[in-house]
């Protein structure tokens, strides 16, 4: 894997964004660390600055890359000063067990570093799993823990080897299968699993997204929507989750600027087309205003055009003068979004200065009206990041709920 790499006067010149940083000596790797800002991190290492003569970074799109790029990097390389190596007990592993249902655990005893090949199982002492394959090494146990937690919830696993005849409590929060799960479709979430920890993330989502089309033109729709349901899940732990820790402090309030008394955010939910629809949830001083939600059943029909969706919902709202009208608009989309957003407040006199922005979730971007540069929303003050996340999925779980509830109602009328 190649580096980008920078002398040590330029330290100033490396980026601001999640990564994996490298301290070289000549051809050397003396340390490889990750960080959700680059450049501040590098700067804190005052010792390794003194000893390095370049300083190499990767930028990754997500935090969660970063952890899994690190490991893959250090398992490599081998670098000098990373002690972590010198006490077994200090890094930490992913087991998957070798069973029908597979366990996933972390463990502390890993086998031998010289031992370890991907794919390849090994025995090890009675303390971790008699027999597994091994994921790693991570070099921080909260964020790797952090990690699995976010990846439960998109690939349910058990972590006990009997489980209750009925309901646990890690069921009711939809991170365990339950007591009789599938063993194909639970294995095939086990594969899922072990594909994004070794970094192969986009080959998970091309492959679900080829099964949700599949299920589509199978005209199995339930199957599609729950396909559909867990990449956008996996999207949203790729790009937005945090393995680190946030910047800002707990509790803080939100720059003036965006003290809006009303935000209004939309989001169109719909399986090639069928049962299209859109929502819309209102926001009244930075919390949710449950009596102003909205949902639209969109009357076009033809081939899924989420553009024109977007389209046909935010006139049918502007036709509504009797709602108060927002201060921002917040919509789910890229480039294309928000210029149908603003051609379509632009059409009347009253809603015309709403400012609107649409926040591209694979970019992991804000394009905001007015400005020709998006904005990268990993940088934004952690306030600001909440809450833009807190819109866009509520807008979202409200469009899947309506959307739910419209092809069961259609079901049970065929």
């Amino acid at each position: 894997m190649n580096f980008s790499n920078l002398k040590l006067n330029k330290i100033d010149l490396l980026p601001k964004t999640a990564g994996v940083y490298v301290f070289r000596k000549d051809k050397e790797i003396l340390y490889i660390g990750k960080a959700a800002n680059i450049r501040e991190r590098v700067k804190q290492h005052k010792d390794l600055l003194s000893l390095a003569k370049q300083i190499g970074f990767i930028k990754t799109d997500s935090e969660i890359e970063a952890l899994i790029l690190e490991a893959n990097l250090i398992k490599k390389y081998r670098p000098k000063y990373n002690v972590v190596w010198k006490d077994d007990k200090n890094y930490f592993y992913v087991a998957i067990t070798e069973e029908n249902f597979p366990r996933v655990l972390i463990t502390h005893q890993p086998p031998s570093f010289h031992t370890i090949k991907a794919k390849v199982k090994k025995r090890i002492k009675s303390s971790s799993p008699s027999k597994a394959e091994y994921i790693g090494p991570f070099v921080e146990g909260t964020s790797l823990k952090r990690t699995l937690t976010y990846l439960r919830k998109v690939f349910p696993y058990y972590t006990v080897k009997s489980h209750p005849k009925g309901s646990c409590l890690w069921c009711s929060l939809k991170l365990c299968p339950g007591p009789a799960p599938i063993e194909s479709e639970y294995k095939n979430n086990i594969r899922n699993l072990i594909s994004v920890l070794r970094g192969k993330s986009g080959k998970v989502l091309k492959n679900l997204k080829e099964e949700m089309e599949k299920s589509s033109l199978s005209q199995d729709y339930e199957k599609a929507a729950k396909t559909r349901d867990r990449i956008v899940m996996l999207e949203r732990v790729i790009l937005n989750s945090r393995v680190f820790e946030p910047t800002g402090l707990p509790g803080a309030k939100l720059p003036p600027q965006w003290r809006f008394k009303r935000i209004e955010a939309y989001d169109i939910s719909n399986i090639q087309g069928k049962e299209a629809v859109g929502s819309m949830v209102v926001f009244t001083q930075g919390k949710p205003d449950k009596n102003q939600y909205r949902k639209f059943k969109i009357k076009i029909e033809g081939k899924p055009d989420d553009i024109a969706m977007m389209e046909e919902v935010l006139s049918r709202r502007f036709a509504h003068p009797e709602w108060p009208y927002p201060d921002l608009i917040l919509i789910d989309g890229g480039i294309a979004q928000l210029n149908v957003a603003k051609r379509t407040k632009n059409k009347k006199q009253k809603t015309k200065n709403i400012p609107v922005m649409a926040l591209a979730k694979k970019e992991n971007k804000l394009y905001v009206e007015n400005k020709k540069e998006p904005l990268l929303l990993k940088t934004m003050p952690r306030e600001i990041f909440n809450l833009i996340l807190q819109l866009r999925d509520e807008a979202h779980r409200f469009a899947i709920f309506y959307h739910r509830k419209l092809r069961k109602k259609i079901l049970l009328s065929n």
